[in-house]
C-alpha cells in the first residue's frame, strides 16, 4: 500500500517519463505532490450564456457541437481545427490551433462544457482553444476553482491534477497535522487534511482562503521554529570571553559625538560580547547612518581584551576605504592595523601574512582574501562582514572557521523591514541605527521624463563648473535591441555623454569589467580625475565621494525602490548640496506612485516597507544569498502579518519547550530537523 514515503512513479498513470518531469520541479515522494502547491487559480465557476458573455470575459459555457470539426493544414506546423458550438442564445465558433487531435474528441449533437475568454465582434462570437470536457464530468477542469501549477517538458495541467487527486485519495488520511492542537485552535487554522484537500480542490473561495492561510502559516511557523532553535543553541555554546571595558574611553577619543542609536547598538553587542554566548548580530542602518563608527568601538572593545579582529568588505574599492577610514581611528588607540587584499602583489601579501600569523596585527581589513587557505589568525575574536548579503554563505563561513568560534558583526545598509529582516539574517540579533549623525546632507530627489534632458545637462554643466562630480546610473552594460523597451546602456550613454561634454572627463564602470579595471575606473572618480562616471548597480553599495553632488538614475522605473535609495545615498556625503534626479518615460501610475514616494521621503525604512509590499522581498535579497530555505506557499513580502504571528507562536513555543521534546511537538520536530537536512548549505 502507498504510503506519503512511495516513489511518484509508482502512482497510477505517471510512469517513468512523467516522473522524470515531476523530479525537475523537485517532487520525487507521494507527499512532494501532495505538497506541490498551486502558483495560481482560474475562476471557472461563471457558466454564460453565449449571447450574454463579454468581449474579452473568461467563462464556461455550456453548449452542444452544431456540425462535424474540420481539420485544415495551413501550412507546414500550422493545423486548424473548426466548429460550430450552440446553446438556446447564440452560436459561436470554436477554433483549435495545432491540436488536431480535438477533430477526433469533438461529435456533433453532442454536450460539452468549454471555458476560455470570448471574443465579441458585432454580432459574430468566437472563442480560441478552450479548456472542453463532457457535460458533468467529475473532478473536472470546469465549473469549479481550477489550481494551475507550475509545468516542466512532458506533463501538462490535467496530467498533473490527476496525479494530485490521485495522491490525495490514496494518502490524503496519512498527511500529518504538524501544528499542536492547542496552538492551532488559538490562531483558528485548519486542519491539515483539510488544508491540502482544498488548496488543491477548493470547494469555494471561502474555503481555499482558509487552506491558504493554515499552510502559509505552517510554513512560516515552521521556519521561525527552526531559526529560533538556531538561535538557542547559540546561545547555549560558549563564546570567546571578552571583558567588560568602559566604553567611555573609546568615545572620548573622538572629534564628535556619537549618535544615541550608534551608542545603543554599541552597547546592545557589548552586552553579547562578555555573555559568556557567541555574538551574532546585525547592525542595520540607512546610507551615511554611521555603522563604520559602531565596528571600530567593537574592534577596539575586543582589542582590550587580547583580541584580533577579522573586517571583510564586498570589493577592492571599499576594504581600501575601510582601512583608510578605520586605521585613521584606531591606530592612535594602539591598534595595529593590515589590508589584505587579491589587488596586492604577492610580496605584500606574504608580508601582512606573516604578521597576522604571529599576532602583529589587531585588525585586518580585506576582501574574500582574508579567508584564503593560508591566511592564519592569532587570537580571532571578532569577524566583521559589510553588506552581508554580497557574500555567499561559504564565503561567511570559511572567514569563521578560521578563528575558534569568533563573535560576528553584520553591517548592511540595505533597510529591510525588521519583521522581514528577523527571516531573512537567520538567527541574528538586529541592531537598527535609525537616526543620521548631524551634518549629513539632505538629499533633494526630482522624477522627470526626458524633455528635461537639455535641462538636466544644463545642470550637469553647471555643477561641474563648480568641481562638483556626478553619477549617472543605467539599468544595462550594452545595448539590446531584442528588449522590447529603449533602455540606456552605461556604454553609449556613457558615448553620449563624452560628445555632449568634450570638456569633461567621463567614465564607465559596470559589472561584466575585470576588477582590476572596474576598480582603476572607480579609483580615478573617487581621486577627483573623472568627472562623470556612468556605471550599472554596481556602484550602489559603499563607495564614499564626498565631493559627488548629483545622482542621475535612467530609466529609473527599471530599479526597486530600495536600489533606488541605495544609489541616492552615493551622494550628499561631503558638505556639498545633493540632488537625484530619476528619469523615467514609462507612464504608468504604478511607476508614477513608485518614484514618488522617493521625492517625498529619505527614510529608508519607510522606502523598505513600500517596496516590500509593491514587489515583494526579492529587492533585498538579490541572486538568492539570502540563506534561508525557498517556500512553497508563503510570500515573504504579501504574507508579513502571518509571518509577524508565526513568529511570535514559535517564540512562545520555544520559550516552553526549547528542543521541541515534548509528545505532542514531535511531528513539529521532525519537520524542522527535515528542514535542517534538506537545507544544510542553506541556513546563514
Amino acid at each position: 500500500m502507498a504510503d506519503l514515503n512511495t516513489d511518484v512513479r509508482y502512482i497510477k498513470g505517471i510512469g517513468e517519463k512523467k516522473a522524470l518531469a515531476l523530479h525537475k520541479l523537485g517532487v520525487f515522494t507521494l507527499y512532494d505532490l501532495v505538497s506541490f502547491f498551486p502558483r495560481k487559480y482560474d475562476d471557472r465557476t461563471q457558466y454564460r450564456p453565449i449571447a450574454l458573455a463579454m468581449d474579452g470575459e473568461s467563462v464556461c459555457i455550456r453548449a452542444i457541437a452544431a456540425d462535424v470539426p474540420r481539420l485544415t493544414r495551413i501550412r507546414r506546423g500550422l493545423d486548424l481545427v473548426k466548429f460550430k458550438a450552440v446553446d438556446d442564445s447564440g452560436i459561436v465558433d470554436i477554433t483549435y490551433f495545432n491540436q488536431s487531435y480535438v477533430k477526433d474528441n469533438i461529435h456533433r449533437g453532442e454536450s460539452y462544457v468549454f471555458f476560455g475568454k470570448m471574443e465579441v465582434k458585432g454580432a459574430h462570437r468566437s472563442m480560441t482553444n478552450p479548456v472542453y470536457e463532457t457535460d458533468e464530468k467529475e473532478n473536472g477542469v470546469t465549473g469549479r476553482i481550477v489550481p494551475i501549477y507550475r509545468m516542466s517538458a512532458g506533463l501538462n495541467q490535467r496530467s498533473i491534477l490527476q496525479a494530485v487527486r490521485q495522491g490525495l485519495d490514496v494518502c490524503g488520511e496519512q498527511i500529518p497535522d504538524i501544528l499542536p492542537e492547542a496552538l492551532r485552535l488559538r490562531c483558528e487554522l485548519a486542519p491539515a487534511r483539510y488544508a491540502y484537500e482544498n488548496i488543491h480542490f477548493p470547494a469555494d473561495f471561502g474555503a481555499l482562503e482558509l487552506a491558504r492561510r493554515r499552510l502559509i502559516f505552517e510554513e512560516l511557523f515552521v521556519l521561525a521554529c527552526a531559526l529560533g532553535r538556531m538561535r538557542g543553541q547559540r546561545v547555549r555554546e560558549g563564546g570567546i570571553p571578552v571583558h567588560e571595558s568602559d566604553l567611555t574611553e573609546f568615545w572620548s577619543t573622538l572629534p564628535f559625538s556619537p549618535t544615541g542609536a550608534q551608542r545603543r547598538a554599541v552597547d546592545q553587542a557589548a552586552k553579547d560580547l562578555h555573555s559568556g554566548s557567541v555574538m551574532n548580530r546585525l547592525v542595520q542602518g540607512d546610507v551615511g547612518s554611521g555603522k563604520t563608527l559602531v565596528a571600530a568601538a567593537l574592534i577596539w572593545y575586543v582589542w582590550k581584551s587580547g583580541l584580533s579582529s577579522a573586517f571583510m568588505a564586498p570589493t577592492e574599492i571599499l576594504a581600501d576605504q575601510h582601512y583608510h577610514t578605520l586605521s585613521g581611528m584606531l591606530e592612535p588607540l594602539g591598534l595595529r592595523v593590515g589590508k589584505l587584499t587579491g589587488a596586492m602583489s604577492a610580496k605584500e601579501k606574504r608580508e601582512v601574512k606573516a604578521l597576522l600569523k604571529d599576532g602583529q596585527l589587531d585588525l585586518i581589513i580585506g576582501t574574500h582574501a582574508l579567508f584564503s587557505q593560508d591566511v592564519e589568525y592569532t587570537n580571532l575574536g571578532l569577524v566583521v562582514t559589510d553588506e552581508q548579503h554580497r557574500f555567499g554563505v561559504g564565503q561567511r563561513s570559511a572567514l569563521i572557521g578560521k578563528g575558534q568560534r569568533p563573535h560576528v558583526l553584520v553591517m548592511s545598509a540595505t533597510p529591510i523591514p525588521r519583521t522581514l529582516a528577523l527571516i531573512i539574517y537567520g538567527d541574528l540579533d538586529v541592531s537598527v541605527i535609525d537616526e543620521l549623525p548631524p551634518g549629513r546632507q539632505k538629499v533633494d530627489t526630482f522624477a522627470v521624463n526626458e524633455s528635461y534632458r537639455s535641462r538636466l545637462n544644463g545642470f550637469i554643466r553647471k555643477l561641474c563648473g563648480e568641481g562638483r562630480q556626478v553619477f549617472v546610473v543605467c539599468p544595462m552594460v550594452e545595448e539590446n535591441e531584442e528588449l522590447p523597451t529603449p533602455l540606456k546602456s552605461a556604454e553609449e550613454h556613457a558615448k553620449e555623454l563624452a560628445e555632449a561634454f568634450p570638456e569633461l572627463h567621463v567614465g564607465c564602470v559596470h559589472g561584466k569589467m575585470k576588477s582590476k579595471d572596474k576598480d582603476a575606473v572607480m579609483a580615478a572618480f573617487v581621486k577627483g580625475e573623472t568627472d562623470i562616471l556612468v556605471s550599472t548597480t554596481v556602484i550602489e553599495v559603499g563607495v564614499d565621494v564626498p565631493n559627488a553632488a548629483l545622482m542621475i538614475v535612467e530609466n529609473a522605473e527599471r530599479f526597486g525602490l530600495s536600489q533606488l535609495h541605495q544609489l541616492r545615498g552615493r551622494v550628499g556625503r561631503g558638505q556639498h548640496k545633493s540632488w537625484c534626479i530619476l528619469v523615467s518615460d514609462a507612464d504608468s501610475d504604478d511607476v508614477k506612485a513608485r518614484l514618488g514616494i522617493m521625492t517625498r521621503t529619505s527614510d529608508g525604512f519607510k522606502i523598505s516597507e513600500e517596496d516590500l509590499r509593491l514587489r515583494g522581498p526579492g529587492d533585498f535579497f538579490g541572486a538568492r544569498q539570502h540563506g534561508l530555505p525557498e517556500t512553497h506557499i508563503a510570500d515573504l513580502g504579501a504574507d508579513t502579518d502571518t509571518l509577524q504571528r508565526a513568529q511570535q507562536e514559535a517564540s512562545l513555543l520555544l520559550s516552553q519547550d526549547p528542543e521541541l521534546l515534548k509528545p505532542e511537538n514531535r511531528l513539529l520536530r521532525e519537520r524542522v530537523e527535515l528542514l535542517f537536512r534538506e537545507n544544510a548549505d542553506s541556513f546563514n
